[in-house]
């Protein structure tokens, strides 16, 4: 292979001779003379060839030739390579022609591996490599010539190199610098480098025809595959040869070689080549065959890699271009159209081996609207390595260093924010430096120990927070795994296979303990097996050998720092939590939070998903990071774990942002606190916590503090000041309530200012108070003390206790009274506090008259209260009830009239002054307001209230129960519950009293009846004492007396025995029982029965007149029943139609003379009126046909009063016996219709309508 046409001897420095060869066929041999005057001439040389020139193996043999790389001087001829494989491959290859072991006279070094000598001239390195020399080597003095190979790439780090060596140069004029390039801007390197001699050399050696065969619908996939079909068709029509074609991605290039299968084309044979292919599918492409051959290859092969033999080439115009977004923040790897050079690059590809032709699947005009060039990588990647890398070794502000083409402003300001993400940079802008040092971003100490670890900042921060969880084995192996290519491997014949093999190694919660679960698995047989068998296990389980060996050497390069560093590297195996915790804090803009279905919403509101290859795909977690987000058809998340929330805060106190809401004060702690929102660049991690909100803001917290906690009194810890001025305060705030005016306290604001002009900065919660205070009282004892004209905004003598007492007294009962004023408050007014034990001892009387400050009000509103027809005779309301008080006032007696309700007195006091009599049912409560009525607030023992109203009655009735409870514990003298059938009583007080917080409790003690005889027990009010104890009275003496109903068998006549048949019960036994209670109650009621000698004496009495008793009564009760009956037929059958409402009424009537039990309930002295009441009705249905118009003018007055006796009769409680006055008045109504039907029958006193309305009008009031 080697040509020794060309030859020439070179004294190594050492008394070595060694001769170089150089290959004459090569084109850049052919320009060996031009190149090495021009190197001799010029510091900096441009040599520009496509691949294949030889211009990467000759030119250091001839900077060699020159006399460079003299190692007995200490210097070397460095040549970089954008990759390690090709380091390793060239170094190999000039070796060779040297004719010279790898690792003496030619060596490398790339990452983790040095293979170079002390004899070393040649040094191979990648452009990584040398950058990092740059850290202990700042002038590269072990150099003393460089070759910048492949520099038409622009990747990051060439573009990195050439900044360098252009602010190197000057300073190192003995350095020479050659630059190689494809034939792509080689005028920009000139340029940067001083306008640099560019020297060119050709490539192809034949002619290429260029065909233009556009496709229609580009954007349709499918056109694209057939558009490659058509083109390999149309190259199988001419001669012979190889074809390569390019596809975007891994993707494409299966779909095309499966379309290209499908055509069976003869003696062909298809190769797939990309970067996941395994290092076999891979050198396939190099080995020797037999059949045509198609390569389909990604954009590899433009100009890193030289497929031989191709003479064809098909360009669809598309490739995948690493790009960053910086809308996303994410590194994307979209399908783009290529440039014109990358596009004369895949055209360069053929023609190698005879006249090729190159098909491009556009159009020319297409291609001419191209951009000339693909753009440097530094303007399209994050730049966080970089800055990271410049910063450490000093070399100044990115934004100013010497790069062919200046990065965006926007990527370099996000690689900062990765690495003050990362904790590495000082956030802010950059400190002053001294004189002669780089300006720029400054380091911290975390990110000058990320500078140190030869991996990506992201993974190197990893790998140091590990050492806070404990974690460094693990991590170690995971930031290596995320540092190189998967070393698991997926052949497209075999990935079903290859899939079921790898499954075994999956976490459902972690794709990164799956690098775990590989690495442990590997370890494990590589200890079992010998080298060969490892290699061979690997293969058959589709692992990449070579990969894994490179995973090693990364997880070795990195214990070696971390060791250096002084980290312990732990033995026990660390937890989940601690594994993903120390991953978290390099993926803090990496996080997700899952929304409907199968996305997440990430950092700055980006929406992804979960890769399908991953092993959270079927089961996403509702937290979950991601090593990387690349975005393809879609933005996807690569090697994800679940997270919890509550990790992410600690790992990203410097990033995070707080929000606070609602700030207030909060007696339970006593200082100032709000609601907190944290945020990781827009993703809410968490949504709300209570906190102190003091140090987040004290000059807020100190006046909420002030006004929301001394000023509202609200604080717990009751310092002296404050229970004085509160004190104060409540005084003049029941000032307030109780003249309804809200102007006597100084406002809010005026008692803020007063403490905050005392109060000092920094004082937001009680403690800080409370120190602050019971120091600076020492000097100043009355403090914060306030006076109580200091706190008064208006006089107060108005307010005297004559017209706002602070008690209300009935008898000798004694209660308290509050004032309330909040208008339209359910509580606005006076209130009077009322035990639950009192409730049932007040009577209505004498509340209805209000305290003395609010009867003029009152009665101003009881005057506007009356319909306008009466309401007009009083106008102006206000001099009425001016007049009215007064009148009041000058009555000999004033308090005697507070006694009668109010409304009598003020209807008989407006008669007088104006003649006018208003009537009772004119006056309308509901007009009143709330507050002018007093609110009666029941409370238990504890002072709690139990119930609260306007309606004392109704209070009373509602609370009946648990007033009885009340009293039995009150008067602490509970009565048997046992019942008897006999008198165990002892003797039985009609009133219990005790003293109860202050009060004189009543009980009255009576019998109540039950299932197995009676019982003693309490109650509240006498009336009910006394209801209940004659119905037990009735029952017990019962139980003692022989039944008289067989001697009143024996004493009736068979005439009263048979009218007893038409009693309303249909049963002669009821009629009999009720006629023998009618004569108890009359024993009853004779003498009171308290005690044992009492009921003996009764039982005597009765068991000697009982039946007689009974059987007069029996025998008054026959003419009622007869009468009755004799009634009831005559109202039966048809009935004219002016007599229908007579009718009615005196079937009403009927029923309430003569009922089941009216013998016992009217009681037998009135039998005699109710047989003359049915004697009454007689009459009157014998003159209603007679006069039925005079009989409905009777019934209407009849009904308007009996309705009115009715409502009163409703309001009264149940279970408590009728007062007499409502009793009397049922039978005055029966006496009036005896004075309106049957006038010759008389009454029994005199009676009129008038008469009976003034007795509605005293029980109404």
């Amino acid at each position: 292979m080697l040509n020794s046409s060309l030859s020439a001897d070179v004294n190594a420095g050492q008394g070595v001779q060694t001769t170089i060869h150089f290959p004459a066929d090569l084109p850049v041999v052919q320009a060996k003379t031009e190149i090495q005057n021009a190197i001799r001439n010029h510091q900096v040389v441009i040599v520009a060839g496509e691949t294949g020139s030889g211009k990467t193996t000759q030119l250091p043999k001839m900077l060699l030739e020159l006399g460079y790389g003299r190692q007995h001087e200490g210097t070397l001829i460095g040549h970089t390579q954008p990759r390690r494989l090709a380091a390793r491959s060239v170094a190999q290859r000039i070796a060779d022609e040297l004719q010279t072991p790898l690792g003496e006279k030619v060596g490398y070094k790339v990452r983790f591996q040095d293979q170079t000598a002390p004899t070393t001239s040649i040094k191979l390195v990648t452009d990584g490599m040398l950058l990092a020399e740059l850290q202990n080597d700042r002038l590269l003095r072990k150099y003393d010539a460089l070759i910048i190979d492949e520099a038409h790439e622009r990747s990051l780090n060439i573009d990195f190199m050439l900044g360098v060596l252009a602010s190197l140069l000057p300073k190192r004029p003995d350095l020479k610098l050659v630059i190689t390039s494809a034939t792509i801007e080689t005028e920009r390197f000139s340029k940067h480098f001083n306008n640099a001699p560019v020297i060119s050399v050709s490539g192809r050696t034949y002619p290429v025809e260029t065909r233009y065969r556009p496709l229609e619908g580009e954007d349709d996939s499918g056109d694209v595959i057939q558009g490659v079909c058509d083109a390999v068709q149309e190259l199988y029509r001419e001669p012979s040869g190889d074809i390569l074609v390019f596809g975007s991605g891994e993707r494409e290039i299966r779909d095309f070689a499966e379309a290209l299968n499908e055509l069976d084309l003869p003696n062909t044979e298809l190769l797939p080549l990309f970067a996941r292919l395994s290092a076999n599918e891979q050198n396939r492409v190099f080995q020797s065959h037999g059949q045509r051959r198609i390569v389909i290859a990604t954009n590899v092969a433009e100009t890193s890699l030289t497929v031989p033999g191709i003479r064809y080439v098909i360009d669809p115009g598309t490739a995948r271009i690493s790009r960053y977004s910086y809308r996303t923040k994410v590194q994307r790897l979209p399908i783009e159209k290529i440039s014109q050079a990358s596009a004369n690059q895949r055209l360069g590809r053929c023609g190698r081996v005879a006249p090729g032709i190159c098909i491009r699947l556009y159009s020319e005009e297409d291609f001419l609207q191209r951009p000339e060039y693909t753009e440097p990588e530094i303007l399209r990647t994050n730049l966080a390595a970089v800055i990271l890398q410049m910063t450490s070794a000093r070399l100044g502000d990115i934004r100013k260093f010497p790069f062919i083409d200046r990065p965006d402003e926007r990527f370099v300001k996000d690689g900062m924010n990765l690495l003050q993400e990362l904790h590495a940079l000082q956030p802010g802008k950059a400190k002053r430096r001294k004189k002669g040092q780089p300006s720029g971003p400054q380091l911290t100490a975390l990110g000058r120990q990320l500078a140190q670890l030869p991996i990506d900042p992201r993974l190197a921060r990893m790998v140091l927070a590990a050492n806070e969880f404990g974690c460094i084995q693990e991590v170690m192996v995971i930031t290596a795994a995320l540092s190189i290519q998967d070393p698991r491997e997926r052949p497209q014949e075999a990935r079903q296979k290859a899939d079921e093999l790898h499954q075994r190694f999956h976490d459902k919660d972690s794709d990164f303990n799956g690098y775990l679960n590989l690495w442990n698995y590997l370890q494990e047989r590589q200890r079992e097996l010998s080298k060969s068998q490892f290699r061979k296990q690997l293969k058959s389980e589709f692992i990449h050998f070579l990969r894994v060996r490179e995973w090693q050497d990364v997880y070795s390069q990195i214990r070696q720092t971390v060791r250096g560093l002084g980290y312990k590297i732990n033995q026990e195996q660390a937890s989940f939590e601690a594994v993903h915790r120390a991953l978290l804090t390099g993926l803090l803009s990496h996080l997700g939070n899952k929304q409907e279905g199968h996305e997440f919403l990430g950092a700055r509101n980006r929406k992804f998903y979960v890769f399908p290859g991953s092993g959270l795909f079927k089961k996403p977690p509702k937290w979950l990071m991601a090593a990387e987000l690349v975005e393809t058809s879609r933005l996807f998340a690569r090697v994800n774990a679940r997270i919890e929330p509550e990790w992410i805060e600690p790992a990203a106190r410097h990033l995070v942002k707080h929000n606070y809401f609602e700030p207030h004060f909060s007696k339970k702690s006593g200082s100032v606190v709000a609601d907190e929102q944290v945020t990781l660049y827009g993703l809410i991690i968490v949504p709300r916590r209570r906190v102190q909100y003091g140090p987040v803001d004290p000059v807020t917290a100190r006046e909420i503090f002030i006004r929301d906690g001394l000023v509202s009194g609200a604080l717990k810890r009751q310092l002296p000041f404050i229970r004085h001025n509160l004190a104060l305060i409540e005084d003049i705030r029941e000032l307030e309530d109780k003249s309804r005016r809200r102007d006597i306290l100084v406002d809010d604001e005026a008692l803020f200012h007063a403490y905050e002009a005392q109060v000092p900065a920094g004082i937001y919660n009680e403690q800080l108070l409370a120190g602050w205070w019971h120091k600076a009282a020492k000097q100043d004892p009355k403090l914060l003390y306030f006076d109580r004209g200091d706190l008064m905004a208006q006089d107060a003598g108005h307010v005297t206790e004559l017209d706002y007492p602070d008690t209300w007294q009935q008898g000798d009962v004694t209660l308290p009274l509050s004032y309330h004023f909040e208008p339209n408050d359910p509580i606005d007014g006076v209130a009077v506090h009322v035990p639950l034990t009192l409730v049932n001892q007040l009577q209505p009387q004498g509340f209805d008259w209000q305290v003395p400050a609010l009867r003029e009000q009152l009665v101003v509103h009881w005057i506007k209260s009356l319909p306008k027809s009466w309401r007009r005779h009083f106008v102006p309301a206000p001099n009425y009830a001016q007049a009215f008080l007064q009148s009041c006032a000058e009555e000999k007696d004033p308090e005697a009239l507070l006694k009668r309700p109010l409304l009598e007195v003020l209807t008989e006091k407006l008669r007088r002054m104006s003649g006018v009599t208003v009537p009772a049912d004119a006056w309308d409560a509901a007009q009143l307001p709330d507050y002018l009525k007093l609110r009666f607030v029941i409370e238990d023992e504890k002072g709690n209230s139990v119930a609260d109203g306007r309606d004392l009655l109704a209070l009373q009735q509602r609370l009946q129960g648990k007033v009885q409870h009340a009293l039995r514990e009150a008067v602490a003298e509970q009565p048997a519950a046992r019942a008897v059938t006999d008198w165990q009583f002892g003797t039985m007080p009609e009133l219990r009293e005790r003293q109860h917080r202050g009060y004189s409790v009543k009980a009255y003690p009576a019998l109540e009846v039950s299932k197995e005889g009676v019982r003693e027990t309490l109650f509240d009010k006498p009336e009910q004492a006394q209801y209940s104890h004659q119905l037990a009275l009735r029952k017990l003496l019962q139980l003692q007396l022989p039944s008289p109903v067989r001697y009143l068998q024996q004493s009736l006549s068979n005439k009263a025995k048979l009218a007893m048949y038409y009693n309303p019960w249909g049963k002669v036994d009821a009629l009999i029982e009720d006629c023998i209670v009618a004569a108890l109650d009359e024993f009853i009621v004779a003498q009171p029965i308290r005690n044992e000698t009492a009921f003996r004496q009764v039982v005597e009495l009765a068991r000697g007149e009982l039946n007689e008793r009974v059987t007069a009564i029996a025998r008054q009760v026959e003419p009622c029943l007869v009468r009755s009956q004799k009634i009831r037929k005559q109202l039966k059958g048809s009935v004219a139609l002016d007599q229908i409402q007579a009718h009615a009424d005196i079937k009403e009537q009927l029923d309430e003379l003569v009922y089941p039990g009216f013998v016992s309930a009217a009681g037998a002295q009135r039998l005699a009126d109710i047989e003359r009441y049915l004697k009454a009705i007689e009459q009157r249905l014998e003159k209603l046909p007679v006069d039925p118009n005079r009989d409905r003018l009777h019934l209407l007055t009849l009904q308007k009063l009996t309705a009115a006796y009715k409502e009163l009769k409703a309001k009264w409680p149940k279970g408590q016996s009728l007062p007499e006055p409502l009793v009397e008045l049922r039978w005055m109504l029966e006496e009036l219709r005896v004075s309106f039907f049957a006038q010759k029958l008389g009454t029994r006193y005199p009676i009129s309508e008038k008469r009976v309305q003034q007795a509605l009008a005293a029980l109404k009031t």
